[in-house]
C-alpha cells in the first residue's frame, strides 16, 4: 500500500469569525506547517493608516501605502495567544492592530483592487514553497487556486458574532454582543459584494458548516480530509 503525502499547499477560506484562524493554527501545527492568516496583512495596512491619520477611503494613498508598507511576520514570541508577530518598523503591532477602530475600517481597506494586488502578490510567493496553511477570504479562488486542499469554513452571523464575544470577554475587554453582530453582518456585505475577488468558496473547495460542530469536531473533518 502506498503512503500519501499531507496536502502541501492548503488554502482555507472563510467569512469573518468563522473559526478560521483557530482551525488554520490547530492544522499547522499538527502537520509542521506555517500558519499564515492574510488577514493581519489587510489588518497592517488598516492600521498604519489609522496611525498616520489617513483617509481611508483615499484609494490612491491607501494602495500606495500597501505597495510601500514593510510588513515582517514572524513567529509567535510570547505566550499570549497570537499565532505570529506583526512588525512595522521593528515595533510589536501584533495586539494593536486588534483593535474596534481597525475591526470597522478593515473592510474598507481590503476591498482596494491595488491594495489587494499588492498584499496578494506576497502572500503568494510565501505560499508557493509549500508546507503552508494560508488563511484568508480570497486563497482558494485568487491568491492559490492551485493549492492542493481548499476548505471553505461558514457559519451564521449570529454563531460568528457569539464567538467573537465570547472571544473578547475572555481577554478581559468590554463587548457588546449586538454591536458585533452589526459588525459581522456589514463586514459579509462587503467582503461578498466587492468587486475584486469578493468572498466566495472555490469551486472545487470542501464547504464545512460549523454552527453545531465544536473546534474539535471541525478539526477532525480537515484533518481526514488531509490524509
Amino acid at each position: 500500500m502506498t503512503k500519501t503525502s499531507p496536502p502541501s499547499i492548503i488554502a482555507l477560506d472563510g467569512p469573518a469569525a468563522s473559526g478560521k484562524s483557530t482551525l488554520g493554527r490547530k492544522l499547522a501545527d499538527q502537520l509542521g506547517y506555517l500558519f499564515f492568516d492574510t488577514g493581519v496583512m489587510y489588518r497592517a495596512i488598516t492600521w498604519i493608516g489609522l496611525q498616520q491619520d489617513m483617509n481611508l477611503r483615499d484609494e490612491a494613498a491607501i494602495t500606495e501605502l500597501a505597495q510601500q508598507a514593510q510588513i515582517d511576520i514572524r513567529p509567535p514570541s510570547k505566550n499570549d495567544g497570537r499565532a505570529c508577530d506583526v512588525i512595522i518598523a521593528e515595533k510589536d503591532v501584533t495586539w494593536d492592530m486588534r483593535g474596534d477602530e481597525v475591526d470597522g475600517n478593515v473592510s474598507i481597506v481590503s476591498a482596494y483592487p491595488g491594495v489587494r494586488k499588492a498584499l496578494s502578490e506576497q502572500q503568494r510567493r510565501i505560499g508557493m514553497r509549500g508546507r503552508v496553511v494560508m488563511v484568508g477570504r480570497d486563497i482558494g479562488t485568487v491568491v492559490l487556486p492551485e493549492a492542493d486542499l481548499k476548505v471553505y469554513l461558514d457559519a451564521s452571523a449570529e454563531e460568528r458574532a457569539k464567538r467573537r464575544f465570547n472571544e473578547m470577554i475572555a481577554r478581559g475587554d468590554k463587548a457588546d454582543y449586538d454591536e458585533i453582530l452589526r459588525k459581522v453582518i456589514e463586514r459579509d456585505r462587503i467582503d461578498s459584494t466587492r468587486a475584486v475577488a469578493p468572498l466566495r468558496p472555490a469551486e472545487d473547495a470542501v464547504i464545512i458548516d460549523s454552527d453545531k460542530l465544536d473546534v474539535e469536531q471541525v478539526f477532525a473533518n480537515v484533518l481526514a480530509l488531509c490524509k
